[in-house]
């Protein structure tokens, strides 16, 4: 069987990526008129929410996950207390945009709480959404695995929605490695880990919306950061699009609001699923920080 772990961590740092150029523009109308179909890295515009930012550079979503990638290379694992320091380290000279899960748990961290508590309670995705280092690190050992995503959530997004949403996909993910359809498996995982908690709601919802356009369809969950909104459209482009990773994620771009969420999971699932033939090269090439990324995971594998 192909190892895809690669490609799978490559695909969701460039749909962090694609989507950073239009990241939480709302319209999709907008979108439209404004930059055409969004199917290459952008540089975002001044007024934007990146405009520091350049070409094939990530979001605050992406550069964490950049972090997380780091203290797994750095520590042969998931270490709390390397990935916490590194992550404070990221935003004392940050020049990005600070979201408040990020205000929050910095504020937090600075009255003394302890790393395991000072997460905000934050109900965005993006927290879960980070985590395709460690399914690369730990896809083999499954318990470590769960344990990771869970406390690399937490120290940030503190909300059992969003832990339990880092543990869905980072199963999920694992089945997909494994063979597993990207549908079939987050069946499997809702219906067998799931089932009565508002996850497995979603995961319905998600899939019963596959036959339906895209961007309304997002716009109907809701295009926000929120969980609740954003996870069923995850579930819905992972399955409608399960063969075609790079329509995918442009159209999570250009449903709009929180497209760089979305898509780091998307790209992770569906990138583990496709491999190298379903992700653009000019995607992965554009990537300002493809050769670090790359020497970090081969760092990982020893």
């Amino acid at each position: 069987m192909t190892d895809n772990r690669r490609p799978m961590v490559l695909a969701s740092f460039a749909a962090d990526s694609l989507a950073l150029g239009v990241h939480w523009i709302y319209d999709p109308d907008k979108i439209k008129k404004d930059f055409g179909r969004v199917d290459t890295l952008r540089k975002p515009l001044p007024d934007s929410y990146h405009p520091t930012k350049e070409k094939g550079e990530f979001t605050h979503y992406g550069d964490q996950a950049v972090v997380l990638l780091q203290s797994i290379a750095a520590k042969r694992g998931f270490d709390l207390a390397d990935f916490s320091k590194r992550w404070q380290d990221l935003f004392k000279t940050y020049h990005g945009y600070f979201d408040q899960a990020t205000k929050m748990t910095l504020q937090n961290l600075a009255q003394g709480k302890a790393i395991e508590d000072a997460g905000s309670f934050s109900t965005d995705l993006s927290g879960a959404a980070r985590i395709a280092p460690l399914v690369f690190g730990y896809h083999r050992d499954p318990e470590a695995l769960w344990k990771a995503v869970r406390m690399q959530t937490q120290i940030t997004h503190n909300n059992p929605l969003v832990i339990d949403s880092a543990d869905f996909f980072a199963r999920v993910c694992c089945k997909v490695l494994d063979g597993t359809s990207p549908a079939e498996a987050m069946n499997k995982v809702a219906a067998q880990r799931f089932k009565g908690f508002p996850l497995f709601d979603w995961v319905k919802e998600g899939m019963e919306s596959v036959g339906k356009e895209s961007v309304s369809t997002i716009a109907r969950f809701g295009q926000s950061c929120h969980t609740d909104e954003a996870f069923p459209g995850v579930v819905h482009l992972i399955a409608k699009y399960e063969e075609d990773l790079k329509e995918a994620l442009i159209q999570g771009v250009m449903a709009g609001g929180d497209s760089a969420g979305r898509g780091l999971l998307v790209g992770m699932v569906l990138g583990a699923h496709q491999g190298d033939k379903g992700l653009p090269k000019e995607w992965v090439s554009g990537l300002k920080r493809r050769a670090d990324i790359l020497r970090l995971l081969q760092q990982i594998e020893g």
